[in-house]
């Protein structure tokens, strides 16, 4: 990822947020980093939820993804393929990286297809929606602000460490008040994430680069606020989310 993020010492992050004037270049860069996130994300839904119905209807398929030992492939497996994605995007070919993503994306989905089982589904819709809109404006104000968030970043990613060390001790512990803790800083750490993500994508973008290098910065710049929006997600649905009875 380092390789993509070289026109950093060409440029200064002030004089690329001062300016007034956003060229067409850029927004063509943002729009089709968007687009291929809220792609992601409806390859994501439309997986969790084929998975959960194919699941109800056929109690083998049910068995084999839910409770056998198979389940952990499917848990781990959208883990490593992002790790593979960060380290080899330089390498890769547009097409490439971006079915490599489409493949992601649809792994995650069946990890994610579980929440059905513990969720309504109404209140995960409503969920969706809360955090559609919370990370709209949170990416909003990223996009526009013309404050460095740089600072706020190195803080938020320490956080995120934090977050996950304290969840993987919670998995022996299984305590509600630390898990309370751990959703409340996971929204906030999300939340700041999405705003920093989105500043850090914008200053990524170089008009002198080339179809292939923009084309793998916009698909890293998608896999990052999509990662942004499922965990903010995950973390909200703690809160928001109804449980079956």
């Amino acid at each position: 990822m380092a390789d993509l993020r070289n026109y950093q010492t060409r440029m200064s992050p002030a004089g690329v947020q001062a300016g007034a004037v956003i060229d067409e270049g850029l927004r063509a860069y943002m729009l089709k980093v968007y687009n291929l996130m809220a792609l992601g994300l409806a390859i994501t839904g439309v997986a969790a939820y084929g998975t959960f119905a194919l699941a109800v209807s056929n109690p083998a398929f049910a068995q084999l993804i839910f409770v056998s030992p198979l389940k952990w492939v499917i848990m781990l497996a959208p883990l490593a393929l992002v790790f593979f994605m960060s380290f080899r995007i330089h390498t890769m070919s547009v097409s490439a990286a971006q079915t490599t993503f489409w493949i992601y994306a649809a792994l995650m989905g069946l990890s994610l297809s579980s929440i059905f089982l513990v969720f309504t589904g109404q209140s995960i819709v409503q969920t969706f929606f809360v955090t559609a809109a919370a990370f709209g404006a949170l990416s909003l104000y990223g996009y526009t602000t013309k404050k460095d968030l740089s600072g706020f970043g190195t803080f938020l990613i320490m956080g995120l460490f934090g977050l996950i060390i304290a969840s993987i001790v919670n998995i022996f512990l299984a305590s509600s008040a630390l898990g309370f803790a751990i959703s409340v800083i996971g929204v906030l750490v999300f939340a700041g994430l999405t705003a920093y993500d989105t500043q850090k994508i914008k200053e990524m973008y170089y008009e002198a680069d080339d179809v292939a290098v923009a084309g793998r910065k916009a698909i890293m710049g998608a896999l990052t606020l999509y990662l942004d929006f499922i965990n903010l997600f995950m973390f909200l649905l703690q809160f928001l989310g109804n449980k079956n009875e």
